[in-house]
């Protein structure tokens, strides 16, 4: 059997493995990625909205606060990306614009607006008529929206390309395939087996499968809570050079208690997205994810029919019991979580990279990671966040 030895060995190579993989190589370790397609995985479908602020929800304080970090850090990120790599990551200043269309759509995104108010967070109110000055191609019916100029947007998929790009050049060793089995010894995590019979050995190994985190064979029970994958349905529109600027910054909705998001690319391209489903691994397509998004993005910008429909896809966002990221060691020696990202994974691709890095480089966890220990899941709380 074929064996080779690194300081860490990364599970899993979407954007978040690969973001520690880098940042780990650039302190000096020998780093191997395990992936059968790395620089894929649930960013390929994301819309790369970088939006910690209008995000947030209610109990959601300490994740706001590492998506601030994390967003802080994104232009210096993407530029540094963009030189190791060579590559694009689209990353734009954009700001967020988040409005409504009835009553109770404006009463809901009005209580997110006092909230941020009383965490002293930069968002204005606006009128409706202050929104469509801002975007012209809203719908008249628009009652009122908040403004967030510090949310941005990035492209994941470029992020993705330019990660695996980045590791090659800092000596990452990206092996193209799956893990079969973490390989564990003498209560301590050692390394993975691939599918094609590869025995891989580190010292450190870190867990970063996006939604089948939890489910690696060989990985002890009570280790890793459970991260479940939740669907999301996404559209690619193409806004012709006829109708641009079609929109100037990302679009945030709530329309009749749904919520929906527009992602305006500097290409060109026009995202939609997002539903929720809670289906298992089901990534299928499907008519009805199609006709929401749809009816919901044309009640907000009726032009956008008029719109050439590219692409259709859906991805799987891993969520946590209480949907916040797990960082750092687990209840194994050797083993390090970076997963369970949900809905953030893009936006906290920075952040990760470097906390965990940190950890692995000096065995010290920086204190923004510490309320993400995956040991926050005692079985206690682990019940009280599943009921």
């Amino acid at each position: 059997m074929a064996r080779t030895h690194a300081d860490v060995l990364i599970v899993g190579g979407g954007i978040i493995g690969l973001a520690v993989a880098w940042r780990t190589a650039q302190r000096g370790l020998a780093v191997t990625v395990l992936d059968p397609d790395p620089g894929h995985g649930a960013a390929q479908v994301a819309a790369g909205m970088l939006a910690p602020v209008t995000e947030l929800q209610y109990g959601e304080e300490p994740l706001l606060r590492l998506g601030m970090a994390s967003n802080a850090r994104y232009a210096d990120f993407a530029a540094e990306l963009e030189q190791a790599s060579g590559l694009p990551t689209g990353y734009r200043a954009c700001g967020t614009l988040a409005v409504a269309l009835d009553a109770d759509d404006r009463a809901e995104l009005r209580e997110l607006y006092d909230f941020h108010q009383r965490l002293g967070l930069d968002s204005g109110w606006l009128t409706g008529r202050e929104c469509r000055r801002l975007e012209p191609m809203l719908a008249p019916s628009v009652r009122g929206g908040l403004h967030v100029a510090d949310d941005h947007q990035v492209d994941g998929r470029r992020v993705g390309a330019a990660l695996v790009a980045a590791c090659r050049r800092a000596g990452v060793t990206l092996v193209a395939s799956a893990a079969a089995r973490l390989t564990v010894a003498d209560g301590r995590a050692v390394g993975a087996l691939a599918e094609d019979g590869t025995e891989f050995t580190a010292d450190q190994v870190v867990l970063a499968a996006g939604s089948r985190s939890h489910l690696l064979p060989g990985l002890p029970d009570g280790v890793l809570p459970p991260v479940r994958p939740v669907k999301g349905q996404v559209l690619r529109l193409r806004v012709p050079p006829v109708y641009a600027p079609f929109l100037s910054r990302n679009l945030r909705a709530v329309v009749r208690g749904r919520h929906i998001y527009l992602v305006p690319r500097a290409d060109g391209e026009l995202v939609i997205g997002a539903t929720v489903e809670e289906l298992g691994h089901d990534t299928t397509v499907t008519a009805g994810g199609v006709y929401e998004l749809l009816r919901d993005a044309h009640e907000l910008l009726p032009g956008i029919t008029e719109l050439p429909l590219v692409e259709t896809g859906a991805g799987l966002r891993p969520g946590s019991p209480d949907n916040a990221p797990l960082l750092g060691p687990t209840a194994l020696p050797g083993l390090v979580a970076a997963t369970g990202h949900y809905r953030n994974g893009v936006l906290l691709t920075p952040v990760t990279g470097d906390l965990v890095a940190e950890y692995l480089a000096t065995g010290r966890l920086p204190e923004p990671a510490v309320p993400f220990l995956p040991s926050r899941f005692t079985r206690d709380t682990l019940q009280e966040a599943l009921r």
